[in-house]
């Protein structure tokens, strides 16, 4: 085997558990994959090399950009800024319908890796301005062992850092986040558990639920987002069912996006319609959550954020950009005084 130990972005896990026989418990996602050495895990991110684990990832960056926030989705958190994005490889689901599978598809290789060292993103997100730091594109659970120093770093520097996660990580993992700056989590919820029991490679929704729970907990702010299916998740019963979850676990001021589906990868089925996706925003509404979004269909009014005691159009958005913010400098409705659940800065323009 060759010596990868002499590549850079090749670093000893902090998530991993040593077991008999050289085997070790990789413990940064709930699949907790069982590695016999000179094996990877499903993700193909990590090694047991002589009882050790490996990342095979520690900032190696297939992807960085300056990209809206509101473009994760996050409507709630920190609106109207940019974000220094940036990936890596792999993924640890499966799902058939990825969007960015030329990335998520695609395992690691050491010796041909972009290695940036944590510095470098705090710094570029200096000179391009952005006002955070997100983690996207592909799973950033992969890449956790290389977020937590540049998290910790951006958040000397006064960056805000952030997640757009499938929410598979384990407590232990999101708690290390949180520990070094991460104060905001995006999750995708496939469905419910027939949806990814079928679709995501055998994985557990409720570690998902869960997830999402305790970063609220932890004082991260959490959105949710249901991309909906044709033929997968679109039915009225699988829409309740995620909606009941959110808004028992996650209460009524967590904003919940239902985003149209495109055919991608493998799976052919058609685009989600309008009046699916309007259906699950009046759902979601008649449920009880203040503030529902529908995401992938631009001009849209359900884009758009209302005041959910007086209806007045607080934001008023085309895709990712905000065209009109009519919020008070306080955060509140300027028609009835309603506090708006946001998270940091509103970045005006």
């Amino acid at each position: 085997m060759i010596d990868i130990h002499k590549y850079s972005t090749v670093r000893e896990s902090q998530f991993y558990t040593k077991l008999k026989n050289d085997k070790v418990r990789c413990d940064l996602c709930e699949r907790r994959c069982v590695i016999l050495p000179n094996e990877m895990g499903v993700c193909k991110t990590r090694i047991n090399l002589e009882g050790r684990l490996y990342t095979l990832v520690y900032g190696d960056l297939s992807a960085i950009e300056s990209r809206p926030i509101e473009i994760k989705p996050f409507f709630h958190y920190y609106p109207g800024s940019t974000a220094l994005t940036f990936s890596t490889w792999s993924c640890n689901f499966k799902c058939p319908w990825c969007q960015n599978y030329h990335l998520s598809k695609v395992p690691p290789n050491p010796s041909s890796a972009n290695f940036y060292p944590p510095e470098r993103l705090v710094q570029l997100s200096k000179k391009f301005g952005d006002a955070g730091l997100c983690a996207s594109f592909q799973e950033p659970t992969l890449l956790t062992d290389y977020c937590i120093p540049t998290f910790s770093l951006g958040r000397e520097a006064g960056l805000y850092c952030c997640y757009v996660s499938n929410g598979y990580m384990t407590i232990k993992a999101l708690k290390k986040l949180r520990e070094a700056g991460m104060d905001g989590l995006k999750i995708d919820v496939k469905g419910n558990s027939e949806t990814y029991s079928k679709y995501c490679g055998g994985v557990d929704v409720e570690v998902v639920w869960r997830n999402a729970k305790t970063a609220l907990e932890l004082g991260m702010h959490v959105e949710i987002v249901n991309l909906v299916i044709t033929g997968v998740n679109d039915s009225e019963g699988c829409i309740r069912e995620v909606v009941e979850k959110h808004v028992k676990l996650l209460g009524e001021d967590t904003p919940i996006h239902f985003t149209r589906y495109y055919p991608a990868y493998k799976f052919l089925n058609p685009p989600t319609s309008i009046e699916k996706l309007e259906e699950a925003y009046r759902i979601a509404k008649e449920m009880g959550v203040k503030y529902p979004y529908i995401g992938n269909v631009l001009g849209h009014p359900y884009e758009d954020t209302y005041c959910p005691n007086c209806g007045y159009e607080l934001i008023k958005r085309y895709g990712c950009r905000i065209l009109k913010c009519r919020l008070t400098r306080d955060k509140r409705c300027p028609r009835c005084g309603e506090s708006i659940s946001i998270k940091g800065r509103v970045f005006r323009g």
